[in-house]
């Protein structure tokens, strides 16, 4: 018999329905004596937990800059990094303000570049 590589096992996984893979775990617990229901059940957990802030929240929401503060050039360099623009547009788009950084983001990189953005001195809202 052909040893069958991790390559081909996951390609053959992905083709089984919900019923065929339930059947092989079955089949696998019987023949080497295990069980899959711990790391089912955590895995579940996992999942309602991944769920629970997305429903809480909107999923895509829009970082806006309020006001530069003190320091401009910090946050015009920061802006460049979160946009990935240049100088001279990330500038011009500062001095725009109140504007909108970016939007339809995730919730998360939105927290994420507004502790970038509040470091550097600016007023930040999300949207």
């Amino acid at each position: 018999m052909a040893k069958l590589t991790k390559e081909e096992i996951i390609a053959s996984l992905k083709e089984m329905t919900i019923v065929e893979l339930n059947d092989l775990v079955k089949a696998v617990e019987a023949e080497f004596g295990v069980t899959a229901a711990a790391p089912v059940a955590g895995a579940h957990a996992a999942v309602v937990e991944e769920e629970a802030p997305v429903a809480k929240g909107p999923s895509e929401v829009s970082l806006i800059l309020k006001a530069v503060g003190q320091t401009k050039v910090a946050v015009i360099k920061a802006v460049q990094a979160i946009t990935g623009l240049g100088l001279m547009d990330a500038k011009k788009l500062v001095d725009g303000a109140p504007v909108a950084i970016k939007e339809k983001i995730s919730p998360v990189e939105a927290e994420e570049h507004k502790k970038a953005l509040v470091a550097a001195g600016a007023e930040i809202e999300i949207k």
